[in-house]
């Protein structure tokens, strides 16, 4: 007998999410093959492709040239973050019309806690149906999603990853483990490479062979609990949410050919440190290190750290980075990319400021004010002068974890783009 009332969780995904938008702005790509890249230069990569790019072998991570040959008919086209999250706003409130939404997961995942009234085949049938229809007519018929429902969130998240695109799956507990036995290693979520490698060496091959590992023996491939986790969501186990933990606030940035000498490179890495500090303002904290990183187009990268009383302070960043940036080996090559961290991070509600440091309220109250001019006038109103000659790059980016505030990160990049 089906168990629907077990079937608890619903996850959705944007097909091609970034190349969907772009092909709903500009009518003249759909149907055509086009990758989404940070920047316009053959040294970039592609964050995202089209399904038409895809069926060439384009696909995340893939180099522009790289793409360029596999598919000669490809057009690149430079990511536009700000209207990405515009969009992914727009679908979370058109699946809010049909079913509240637990969390947004990343810009193209989120998932649904269904409630014990609405568990039944046809119920769950017609709600994922009626979310698609939501979708199209309110936001638009080019971006799609496959559902996957299930009785966790994790083996939801598989079922739509076995109906892609724009497809749904409806995972029952008599259903597994055995409907997962068509799928590889490499696309159980969860399994990266190197941890495929290792289920190897212990035997384990096929998702059927992992499905009928015990648990103890996953905890000893994964060498954590992590093993287990796994064994219990291919088991269907509800496992209670995880708090994460805010470990470090970065960006990093492929630099534009123009930008590459290193005196043009060194503002940007000063925009980057900036960024980051309003992130970490906004979030209440402090950060107790700074750390760079320079990969260079030829030779190999070079990265320094510099340890400090904790801080959210603007102008202290801004030092150090100075500091840390006199430090590098080689002062000739051109730069490819810049890297750079705030870390061992501090929520500023528990911090004890030290007895022998300056008071560095005065200036922290300064870099607050200088967000709250920011986020209204844009970066052109108030910056420091480090970054003055960078205010056109390193523009907002989205992480696959981390969706920019338009109202704290955007303010900068859409005042720019009105001017």
């Amino acid at each position: 007998m089906s168990t629907f009332s077990e079937v608890s969780a619903l996850f959705l995904d944007f097909d091609s999410f970034f190349a969907s938008v772009e092909q709903h702005m500009h009518p003249e790509l759909r149907g055509r093959p086009i990758g989404i890249a940070p920047v316009l230069t053959d040294t970039s990569c592609c964050i995202a492709a089209s399904y038409e790019a895809k069926a060439f072998g384009v696909k995340t991570g893939t180099g522009v040239r790289e793409a360029k040959s596999l598919c000669p008919e490809i057009l690149i086209v430079e990511a536009k973050p700000p209207e990405y999250i515009k969009y992914h706003h727009q679908l979370v409130a058109a699946v809010e019309s049909c079913i509240h939404v637990e969390a947004t997961l990343s810009i193209d995942e989120l998932w649904c806690l269904l409630p014990e009234n609405l568990r039944q085949r046809e119920q769950i049938d017609e709600l994922a149906y009626r979310i698609k229809r939501a979708i199209a007519r309110e936001v638009s018929p080019c971006i799609t999603c496959t559902i996957g429902v299930a009785q966790n969130r994790w083996l939801a998240k598989m079922a739509s990853k076995m109906r892609k695109p724009d497809g749904y799956l409806l995972l029952l507990p008599e259903d597994l483990p055995e409907a997962l036995y068509g799928l590889k290693l490499s696309d159980v979520h969860g399994v990266g490479s190197s941890m495929e490698l290792r289920l190897h060496a212990r035997g384990i091959h096929t998702v059927k062979q992992l499905c009928e590992a015990s648990r103890s023996k996953l905890h000893s491939v994964w060498g954590s609990i992590e093993g287990e986790r796994l064994w219990m969501n291919l088991h269907g186990a509800v496992l209670p949410e995880r708090e994460v933990e805010r470990r470090s606030i970065g960006h990093s940035h492929v630099l534009s050919p123009e930008k590459r000498e290193q005196d043009k490179a060194l503002p940007v890495l000063h925009k980057l440190t900036q960024k980051a500090a309003v992130r970490l303002r906004s979030h209440g904290m402090l950060a107790g290190s700074l750390h760079i990183q320079i990969r260079y187009v030829h030779g190999p990268s070079w990265a320094a750290e510099c340890r400090f009383e904790h801080s959210a302070d603007s102008i202290l960043f801004a030092r150090t980075v100075k500091r840390l940036w006199r430090q590098r080996p080689d002062k000739s090559t051109k730069i490819l990319k810049l890297s750079m961290t705030l870390a061992h991070l501090l929520e500023e509600a528990n911090h004890t400021p030290s007895l022998f440091e300056a008071d560095m309220r005065p200036r922290m109250e300064l870099s607050r004010t200088m967000d709250r001019i920011q986020a209204k006038l844009g970066r052109k109103a108030i910056h420091l002068g480090c970054d003055h000659d960078a205010l056109a790059d390193a523009p907002m980016r989205i992480s696959f974890t981390h969706i920019p505030d338009l109202g704290l990160e955007g303010s900068a990049d859409l005042h720019e783009d009105e001017a």
